[in-house]
């Protein structure tokens, strides 16, 4: 009966949190969508024009990928110039995924940085072990072993433990995965906010986010680090998909309730449409009260600190941080990241990577391009049986652009 009553008492706490997030929509919605582009110029935006598939999202059989890959344009810096930037690969990652952080390695080494010898850094929540340092430092030549503050990895005071277990259960009556891993939801914060302010990163602004067992397909040939600031971009991504509303209901309407408090942080070339999407998949959008829960696959980012470090960003996420989302419900750090890049930075910096061939399982991104030596198969999206629908990249090209 106590229990019950517990999960009553929680249901009821997220229907206010839902009501009144849903009374500042209504009452900051007009303000908010007056700084907003209109939809024809976002389309057209001086980018090619994207025509999305005449029913549902999946690009299966008119994916861009199976045009021949060119590469990006502009100044490209090759493995002979001397002028590196500021920038490492980054790995959050524990001594029992070695083998499978050895896999990447290997596969990112061939394709890519034995040419530019960027160092790798990895972070874990406990010290390394000392075979994960021998054997991961075989693989490069240059790499690095940190460990997280405690506090930036620990449950923040503010979190009321019993009420994590009572929406545990929430979450796990409704099959959110990972809902009741601790260390989950704890990498998800520290992702989302606290890993560009580690102490070994403080001077760096680049990083290439790299996880365990995923795959590199194609030779890379420049150096991305430069591509990306020497034409002013901030972020990329390869792989762009939809969420699981159940583990985010409160993340949207938390996010407009920070607007409504700095709608000054706005940016007018912003990704609003892509963001607060209801035509495709309407049933995402309801659930998650009004976000399309379209996103970067943040397992794959190359990605500026700098923005991350800034002020709209930062108080954004600390807004979050304080509304617990984290570790109530399952905010994610792709999510996260995403909608921050959508509201705070300029959409045109948001970068395609549509030349790199990349899996992690389920999903890939395949390019028909010769410097992937058949390893992929061009247009390739998944090897998930009914998964192609997941795919958000339709949206983003229509309402963002296509680089």
């Amino acid at each position: 009966m106590v229990l019950l009553q517990s999960h009553g008492v929680v249901r009821l706490i997220f229907a206010l949190l839902l009501l009144s997030s849903f009374l500042l929509i209504i009452y900051n919605f007009r303000s908010i969508s007056s700084r907003l582009p209109d939809l024809d110029d976002v389309v057209s935006g001086g980018h090619t024009k994207f025509r999305r598939p005449k029913t549902g999202g999946s690009l299966k059989g008119i994916d861009p990928l199976l045009e021949p890959e060119k590469g990006p344009s502009g100044k490209l810096y090759g493995p002979g110039e001397v002028n590196r930037t500021s920038a490492t690969i980054l790995s959050l990652v524990r001594n029992d995924e070695l083998e499978g952080m050895l896999q990447s390695m290997r596969d990112l080494e061939a394709t890519w940085n034995h040419k530019f010898n960027y160092p790798w850094t990895f972070i874990n929540d406990e010290p390394f072990s000392k075979e994960f340092i021998e054997r991961t430092s075989k693989e490069a030549k240059y790499t690095s072993y940190e460990v997280i503050p405690k506090e930036d990895w620990e449950v923040p005071s503010w979190i009321n433990e019993d009420l994590i277990q009572e929406s545990s259960d929430l979450l796990t009556e409704n099959k959110v995965q990972y809902a009741t891993m601790r260390s989950y939801h704890q990498m998800c914060r520290w992702n989302s906010g606290k890993f560009y302010h580690h102490p070994a990163l403080k001077d760096i602004r680049w990083y290439w986010r790299v996880e365990p067992k995923v795959h590199f397909f194609c030779d890379i040939d420049y150096d991305v680090f430069r591509y990306m600031e020497d034409n002013d971009k901030l972020y990329g991504f390869v792989i762009n998909i939809y969420d699981s509303p159940d583990s985010i209901e409160t993340l949207w309407p938390q996010t407009l309730e920070f607007l409504a408090e700095h709608p000054e942080y706005l940016h007018p070339n912003n990704a609003m449409d892509w963001l607060s999407d209801s035509k495709n998949r309407p049933e995402h959008n309801h659930k998650a009260n009004g976000y399309s829960t379209c996103h970067f696959w943040s397992n794959f980012e190359i990605g500026d600190m700098n923005f991350w470090r800034s002020k709209p960003y930062e108080d954004y996420f600390e807004h979050l941080d304080r509304a617990g989302g984290f570790f109530y419900e399952r905010w994610g750090d792709a999510p996260v990241h995403s909608i921050g890049l959508g509201l705070f930075a300029d959409k045109d910096k948001i970068h395609w990577f549509r030349d790199i061939g990349y899996q992690h399982i389920p999903y890939f991104n395949c390019p028909s391009s010769p410097k992937c030596k058949q390893r992929c198969q061009a247009g390739r999206f998944t090897d998930g049986t009914g998964l192609d629908e997941e795919d958000c990249r339709a949206n983003w090209f229509e309402m963002a652009h296509m680089d």
